[in-house]
């Protein structure tokens, strides 16, 4: 598990040199007070760009993509229509699916993620294009067989008649293999002073109570290529280890969390640990220590707990269930993300 861990680690941090374009749309059915139809468009994890069926016209969420659609408005045009087309296309698969499935009630949610990858120092590029039906893998197109697959029975009517449309089909690959990588070395090109920077992040020491593992949150960092972990008397330490995933934050940097449980630690040995953060292409480390006046923390014991503190706890669990329902849109193949087909 330690050598597959630091091989994960090591891949993760040393691909410096690909970049992608991402879209993601999400129809969904019998979800009060949210839109029908959503989409946002992502360069090198970094939102570019968004729609949704109330608002209608595309924004663009970064400064040099206002840039770019300034200084190329049918580029724009293009991205006002599939808006609109993709919402009406959702919405007729959706209702197709709640009626092929029998399904009459309830909240249902369809997405689809698309896009390409591009390796600008082998110039490999991978393409994908795959759906996903309430928070599983519905159907996905192979471009290397031309065909779609689907690991569902429910999908297979779907997958032949897709299969059928053989126009379609070239039309897809000649767009993941020459569209999709021409758009994204343009746009990389445009936002290269945004999405080539570097950003060290702010590090710190987080416990939600005394008992509870203590947390190394590095948060502001950017780009994702980075890892963190905890040293025992300055050597690696992976037992009580928890690796938390690089997560993106609103404005376009990332976050990552490592916990550490210290059950079985004596107090007088925490002295012997540290957090260590590192971001590729930065020689400097960031290294924490861990010092318990230095751990911020949200809890107070019952007698301390203010009465007005319910009031609190009742917002935060609001706020958290938001946070739960708005999870349910983000869908991974298999909870491991996914695997773009290689259109070499």
């Amino acid at each position: 598990m330690k050598t597959l861990f630091l091989l994960l680690l090591f891949c993760h941090v040393s691909s410096t040199v690909k970049h992608s374009l991402k879209l993601f749309l999400t129809a969904t059915s019998g979800v009060p007070n949210f839109p029908e139809f959503v989409a946002f468009a992502m360069v090198d994890e970094v939102q570019v760009g968004y729609c949704d069926s109330n608002i209608k016209t595309p924004e663009p969420k970064q400064g040099w993509v206002r840039d770019f659609m300034n200084d190329n408005p049918q580029h724009m045009e293009w991205y006002i229509q599939r808006c609109s087309i993709s919402h009406h296309f959702f919405r007729a698969n959706i209702d197709g699916l709640k009626q092929r499935l029998n399904q009459t009630e309830g909240a249902h949610i369809l997405q689809r993620m698309n896009g390409c990858e591009w390796d600008d120092e082998t110039g490999e590029v991978f393409g994908f294009n795959q759906y996903g039906y309430d928070g599983e893998d519905f159907i996905a197109l192979d471009l290397q067989t031309l065909t779609w697959t689907t690991p569902r029975q429910q999908a297979f009517t779907t997958k032949l008649r897709w299969d059928a449309d053989k126009a379609k089909l070239e039309f897809n690959k000649y767009y993941y293999i020459h569209y999709c990588p021409d758009w994204l070395k343009k746009y990389v090109h445009y936002g290269r002073s945004f999405l080539q920077r570097t950003e060290l992040p702010s590090v710190s020491l987080l416990q939600k109570t005394p008992s509870s593992p203590v947390s190394c949150h590095a948060t502001g960092f950017y780009p994702d290529r980075a890892m963190m972990y905890w040293r025992k008397d300055g050597e690696e330490h992976h037992e009580d280890v928890d690796h938390g995933e690089i997560l993106p934050n609103h404005d376009g940097s990332f976050q990552i969390s490592v916990d550490l449980n210290l059950s079985s630690v004596a107090p007088e040995d925490w002295r012997r640990y540290d957090c260590v953060f590192h971001l590729s292409g930065v020689e400097d480390h960031i290294v924490t220590k861990l010092d318990k006046a230095q751990i911020r923390t949200n809890w107070v014991s019952p007698s301390e707990f203010p009465a007005g503190g319910v009031t609190g706890v009742v917002v935060a669990l609001l706020l958290l269930l938001v946070l739960c329902i708005t999870g349910l849109f983000i869908w991974r193949k298999n909870n491991n993300g996914f695997r773009p087909a290689n259109t070499k």
